[in-house]
């Protein structure tokens, strides 16, 4: 957790100021929660909507409706924000297609409006932490990386070469902005793997799709099928990041990183678990977790045929009994369940494995097992009444 050396840096009015955009995600909650139980933190955060799941109750936390493609909005409601002091942009826009050139403009739009409202008018602002992630070291459009064969992606792995990836037009845009200021604003970039926490409110949701998964094959009798390929399914082939982890980790780059070692120009961090895994090793303890059952390898545990787009394509109405029959906070399957997304996380053309040997060395220790964080989060998910209890 954050801890009370992280009050040391206070502004003229003796506060530290967050604004979180994206506070309603799996980071951003997870974040604002870590700041605000650090004493002398004042916590605003952004999205369009509130949380309707576990909303934060704190006298020091104060939430934003705002839309951030609304160059108006945004003025109108982040302006006003003159005591920051800490900027975390966790957000993105999911509308369009991730490699496409509108998807780049569109998400420099929204951190364009938001930088446009606040750096004039927030004198105390010392930093800024952008959230990418691990595919800024992958072309989007063909399945080879930055790297030229390279098995495990360090902070200096050049981008890719082919394709548009919006996270370079953001780390473009705060170096433009940030750059050459009389007044020093500190950045950072980090670059989290597959991100596991509780949130209705991602795309890009690991937990929610596996959860529901695991619901409607307990429901239907179904096995507890992994369904990719070979090579995913036996070796390790991408990084896990808990949200609590990358959370913290926001706060260290923020506040340590940059005053012990000076790092204010964009400097980007791998944010990684720290234990590596394969599915393999995990998957019958997380079915044990979910109540569900699975057979030996040979029985299709495992299955290189098998596809979750095409499995779950009519079960809305199974997760729909599932909600009412528990009692769970009402919700659309495809509220929590992203199925293309997890077919293409079991079928990752090439391994994305990052290297964290840079944030170890400069005193950044926390670490989380794999299966540990899976356990966890299922409990919280559970706790929050999104999914079925035992």
């Amino acid at each position: 957790m954050a801890d009370e050396s992280m009050n040391t840096n206070l502004d003229a009015n003796g506060e530290l100021v967050a604004v979180i955009f994206g506070v309603t995600g799996l980071v951003g909650k997870e974040l604002a929660k870590m700041l605000l139980s650090t004493a002398g933190w004042k916590v605003y955060g952004v999205a369009r909507r509130p949380d309707n799941i576990s909303p934060i109750s704190d006298p020091n936390f104060h939430f934003i409706s705002c839309d951030l493609l609304d160059r108006r909005s945004a003025h109108l409601n982040l302006s006003p924000l003159g005591h920051v002091t800490h900027m975390f942009w966790i957000t993105w826009a999911a509308q369009l297609r991730f490699d496409s050139q509108d998807c780049s403009d569109q998400n420099k739009a929204m951190l364009a409006n938001a930088l446009d409202a606040i750096l004039p008018s927030a004198p105390a602002l010392r930093h800024v932490s952008l959230q990418t992630g691990v595919k800024h070291y992958a072309s989007l459009t063909s399945s080879t990386g930055s790297g030229g064969g390279e098995v495990v992606y360090s902070e200096n792995s050049p981008r890719a070469e082919s394709g548009n990836n919006f996270y370079y037009v953001l780390e473009d845009l705060l170096r433009e902005r940030l750059s050459g200021r009389r007044r020093v604003v500190a950045w950072s970039i980090l670059r989290p793997g597959l991100i596991l926490g509780c949130s209705n409110r991602t795309f890009f949701n690991f937990m929610g799709s596996l959860c529901v998964y695991g619901a409607i094959c307990k429901k239907l009798k179904m096995p507890f099928v992994f369904g990719g390929t070979a090579a995913c399914w036996e070796e390790v082939y991408i990084d896990s990041s808990d949200a609590r982890l990358t959370a913290e980790q926001h706060v260290w780059a923020a506040t340590k990183a940059v005053e012990i070692n000076a790092l204010t120009d964009g400097e980007a961090f791998n944010v990684c678990n720290g234990w590596s895994f394969t599915w393999k090793e995990i998957w019958g303890a997380v079915a044990e977790k979910l109540g569900v059952t699975v057979g030996a390898e040979d029985e299709r545990m495992f299955s290189p045929e098998f596809r979750y787009t095409a499995a779950m394509a009519e079960k809305g109405t199974v997760w729909a009994e599932i909600v009412e029959e528990e009692g769970l906070v009402a919700t659309e399957m495809g509220e929590l369940a992203n199925w293309g997304f997890l077919d293409s996380l079991f079928r990752l053309p090439e391994k994305m494995v990052a290297s964290r040997a840079k944030s170890d060395r400069l005193g950044f220790t926390v670490k989380y097992k794999m299966l540990d964080s899976i356990l966890y989060w299922i409990d919280v998910m559970r706790h929050d009444k999104l999914i079925p209890s035992p």
